[in-house]
């Protein structure tokens, strides 16, 4: 028998269940509908409540704070009044103290009998002290500690006042009392700010609920939101009510609905607007792929070498050519904190010192160190700083450039030993032309010692012969000036030879008048030859300069050289070279001043210029060799005309020191 499916259907369990969850889902929403509302003005009236005990507490300590400050200015004039000042100053004082707070009525000064020394300020009604007041005053002085009063009425329609007791005490001894009267309402007024008293009635009242001052800027107080607080003063008790001129929250129920739906609308229009954003970022992040995979290609092809460092110098990124040149794979890099693979160990304070600098946010921009390979090598590397900022601005850490330099530092030490030579064979070439002037500044000192110790043998002979005893007194004369003579042919000697001799620039503080004096015997041989006097003008207070001496010797040479040369054809009168030295602007500056025939305009252009020179047998590298041995120093080379007629050629090199 075969039985229709539709009457077992609406026995199913799903059947039911179906109408079950909406319904359930309808009945929630009711639910929170009620709810909300309620739950709401709850919310809304504790907010109110709370933030009303907040402001109350904030008034408080305003009032505390500005009674406080009249305490210390009260204790003030009262320890200058313990020393009897003149009433012309204590005058002055109490008028000073009223200027300066509004809320005080009137300052008195009571000897110990009770008795005005000094009164300032308003005079109340009745003329004598209120009850409350002198209870104060005695408790003040028994305990000796300052006291206020309980707050009184001195007319109906008068304010509450209450006054401040500070006894005075000259050697253990009651001297009087310092009595200062507050205007309760002023004291309100003045502390209560008008923003707060918009919104709520404050009022001060005594121990029986009696008002004693209010402020009200917007009506009285509606009794929903109110608060009290004691503000216990050393003596009085008052409490200070905040009654807030608001309501009792009211939230319409239909607000709330109609927000609900508004909320359900937005949420419908927020999901096709994230449908339509998620298909566009779905293409955005496509493109972004694209864009990514050709940028990571052209960095895989750069031969420079990229590493990104956050801000606390982790590696980030690094590319394969920073792999190739400091020989570790990315996995080995990445994530690490410095001390890096690739320092070298020689350089570690360097690289500390450029690490916390890029702690500090001041890294430098550019500069050469040297990288340790994975292999144990050396690699120069010159790097380039700059920091890494996101798309907002922000700087999240440094990107580094790095180029490894191994080819430009060989070029550089071929070049260096290229100039080495260069120079060699110019001090090689100066000491050719003087070798003639050598020879003859030898040969007088050699002929001497060669008389002396002739003389002294015949003596010897003859006292032999004799058979008498030789006085060495007598000979000593002689041989003394047969050693000076050795000594000076030494001399000259070692300053060739020191000259000529080949070695590595090794740069020292030197002082140019002491340059000059160790090779003034070698400008003495040049300038002999023409019959031309030396004049020095160097200051003894010169600063030093870091300098190579063998360097700055031949460019002193060559230039007195010249100099010497360029007079040979002068009237002998005219045949001064000058030396002179001076400090300047940092800088010392060296002067080789002649009194030749000076140079042609045509000449001056080319006159640095390699293989250019106006004499017959001249190289036309002496120039060039200075003015690059001079710039080698951080310095600078340059000619001007002689005002009385020649040459004047200056060089300048940076100071090391101040003179002193």
């Amino acid at each position: 028998m075969k039985i229709p499916f539709t009457k077992f259907a609406p026995h199913l369990p799903g059947g039911s269940l179906r109408f079950l969850l909406p319904a359930m889902l309808v009945l929630l929403f009711l639910a929170v509908l009620v709810w909300l509302p309620w739950q709401a003005r709850e919310m809304e009236s504790n907010e109110r409540q709370e933030k009303l005990i907040a402001d109350t507490l904030w008034v408080e300590q305003a009032l505390r704070f500005e009674l406080n400050r009249s305490e210390e200015a009260i204790v003030a004039l009262g320890h200058e009044l313990a020393s009897n000042p003149p009433a012309g100053a204590v005058r002055a004082r109490i008028a000073q103290l009223l200027n300066n707070g509004r809320e005080l009525r009137r300052v008195r000064w009571l000897d110990a009998a009770g008795k005005p020394l000094q009164t300032g300020g308003a005079e109340l009604p009745g003329g004598t002290m209120a009850a409350a007041s002198s209870e104060a005053w005695e408790l003040a002085r028994a305990t000796r500690v300052a006291r206020y009063s309980e707050p009184y009425l001195t007319a109906p329609d008068e304010p509450a006042l209450v006054d401040y007791h500070l006894p005075l005490f000259a050697a253990g001894a009651y001297t009087g009392n310092l009595a200062v009267t507050y205007d309760l309402k002023t004291l309100l007024d003045d502390t209560v700010p008008w923003w707060f008293a918009q919104d709520n009635a404050i009022s001060l009242i005594d121990r029986d609920d009696r008002p004693l001052a209010t402020r009200a800027a917007a009506g009285p107080g509606r009794g929903v939101y109110t608060h009290k607080r004691l503000l216990d003063l050393p003596g009085a008790t008052m409490v200070l009510v905040t009654d807030s001129v608001k309501g009792a929250p009211r939230l319409l129920p239909n607000l709330l609905v109609g927000s609900v739906i508004a909320l359900a609308l937005g949420l419908l229009v927020s999901l096709g607007a994230l449908w339509r954003h998620i298909r566009r970022r779905l293409a955005a992040e496509g493109a972004l792929r694209q864009q990514m995979a050709f940028r990571t290609a052209m960095e895989d092809s750069l031969v420079t070498g990229l590493r990104a460092r956050d801000l606390e110098g982790r590696v980030t990124y690094v590319n394969p050519a920073f792999c190739q040149i400091v020989g570790f794979p990315p996995e080995e890099l990445v994530g690490k904190a410095p001390p890096m693979a690739y320092w070298a160990p020689e350089a570690m304070a360097d690289y500390q010192q450029r690490f916390a600098s890029v702690l500090a946010g001041t890294a430098i921009p550019q500069f050469e160190t040297i990288f340790q390979r994975s292999d144990g090598a050396r690699v120069p590397v010159l790097i380039f700083e700059a920091p890494l900022v996101d798309s907002e601005g922000r700087q999240t850490g440094w990107m580094g450039s790095i180029l490894d330099i191994s080819d430009r530092k060989n070029a550089e030490e071929l070049a260096r030993q290229q100039q080495e030579k260069l120079h060699a064979s110019a001090r090689l070439a100066t000491m050719g032309e003087i070798s003639s002037m050598l020879a003859h500044e030898l040969n007088q000192p050699l002929a001497a010692i060669s008389s002396y110790t002739t003389g002294a043998l015949n003596m010897l002979g003859r006292a032999a012969d004799s058979g008498t005893a030789l006085d060495p007194a007598i000979l000593k004369p002689a041989l003394e000036q047969a050693s000076e003579q050795a000594r000076r042919a030494g001399q000259i000697i070692r300053s060739v030879h020191e000259f000529v001799k080949k070695r590595e620039p090794q740069r020292q503080l030197l002082d140019i008048g002491h340059l000059v004096d160790g090779i003034r015997t070698l400008i003495e041989l040049q300038a002999s030859k023409y019959f031309v006097a030396i004049q020095t003008s160097i200051s003894k207070q010169l600063p030093a300069v870091s300098a190579d001496r063998m360097m700055l010797e031949q460019v002193l040479l060559n230039l007195t050289r010249n100099a010497i040369e360029a007079m040979q054809d002068v009237a002998p009168e005219r045949r001064v070279l000058r030396i002179a030295a001076m400090h300047e602007a940092g800088r010392v500056t060296v002067s080789v001043i002649d009194q030749g025939h000076g140079i042609a305009p045509a000449v001056a252009e080319r006159l640095f210029s390699p293989f250019f020179s106006t004499k017959a047998e001249g190289m036309g590298m002496g120039l060039s060799i200075c003015r690059t041995a001079i710039e080698f120093h951080g310095g600078t080379l340059s000619h001007g005309d002689n005002p009385g007629g020649g040459t004047v050629f200056r060089f300048a090199l940076p100071s090391q020191a101040s003179p002193t």
